[in-house]
């Protein structure tokens, strides 16, 4: 191939997608149930790589801003607000909110993010999604049981963990799996739930009852996530230790975190399914997807506060260390 042709054939790949997305010189709308706010750095990731491909907000592209915020008993009414308007592609975050749209529309295409997409029985597989359902699965199961190894590994003195369970999780089986790992270590489990903001605290509480030589495993979920400030003060409060699913909470102020970055799963995985659904695609040509990269975030600011005796080894196989 002559340099002149390579050069076109490279310009008409760069921009096939912004032609793809303004030919028809239609404006693509993106329906949405979250709990985060619009302006979480996870949707500004996702919006940026939507415009790269020539889905730009206030142009062809709009966005759905009363879907954002929600609260858990919000979800319903807004996903048929979402199902009446005939929106383009609904985009959930947690098992409850996808629940809720798959409840109401056979035919609009929805993009989530969750737990685990086939243990609670959202998609029928991961290659092959049957319906109109694909996303992101976290790989939560997977994810919960390394963390709680971390923690045994990272305060080899526990004597109990405590799991934060959000009681709306729709796959949490897997939680004596959990029980029984920990048993195998000598180390005992305690189960705290909370299904909404007011119950978190509660179970925080629930979790210490003032023993010493307790860790807690906040297992994935959105409600954990999107009220972190609580959880992190109210774990401070009661010098409880904890671990969180996404690094980018221990770098918020938690005590450590292990798993993908949600900001990375949004700029990459979540955009890239968006994008092909809003050219056309068919959701069940459109694998769910799983995370690929892993962190392990230590924050030793909020250790040193707390006075937490950390193990050397942990902090030193840490991806970031916060000092």
């Amino acid at each position: 191939m002559r340099r002149r042709d390579f050069i076109y054939a490279l310009l008409a790949t760069l921009t096939s997608g912004r032609v793809l997305a303004q030919a028809n010189n239609r404006t693509y709308r993106i329906g949405s149930v979250h709990s985060a706010p619009a302006t979480a750095p996870h949707h500004k990731a996702f919006f940026e790589e939507l415009e790269r491909a020539g889905f730009v907000l206030g142009k062809n592209l709009e966005q759905d801003a009363a879907g954002y915020g929600l609260r858990q008993e919000q979800f319903a009414d807004h996903a048929a607000e979402l199902v009446k308007s005939k929106v383009d592609v609904i985009l959930c975050a947690g098992a409850l909110a996808i629940q809720e749209v798959q409840r109401l529309t056979k035919t609009i295409p929805i993009l989530g993010v969750t737990e685990d997409m086939l243990a609670s029985r959202l998609v029928a597989s991961l290659s092959k999604p049957d319906g109109n359902t694909t996303g992101v699965s976290i790989l939560a199961a997977e994810l919960d049981g390394k963390r709680q190894q971390i923690l045994l590994e990272m305060m080899p003195s526990l004597k109990r963990i405590a799991l934060l369970v959000d009681k709306n999780n729709l796959s949490t089986n897997y939680i004596a799996e959990l029980q029984e790992s920990a048993r195998k270590a000598g180390v005992a489990t305690s189960i705290h739930r909370a299904e909404r903001l007011e119950e978190i605290a509660d179970a925080i509480y629930e979790a210490k009852s003032g023993q010493a030589d307790v860790a807690l495993n906040v297992l994935a979920a959105p409600l954990f996530f999107n009220n972190r400030a609580l959880v992190f003060a109210k774990t401070a409060e009661i010098n409880l230790p904890a671990i969180y699913e996404w690094p980018e909470m221990a770098e918020a102020g938690g005590l450590a975190a292990y798993g993908p970055r949600i900001v990375g799963i949004y700029r990459t995985q979540v955009s890239r399914q968006m994008i092909k659904i809003l050219r056309g695609g068919s959701v069940t040509e459109i694998p769910v997807e799983q995370p690929t990269s892993f962190e392990l975030v230590i924050n030793l600011q909020t250790a040193k506060s707390a006075k937490f005796d950390l193990a050397p080894a942990v902090i030193a196989r840490a991806d970031k260390v916060i000092e």
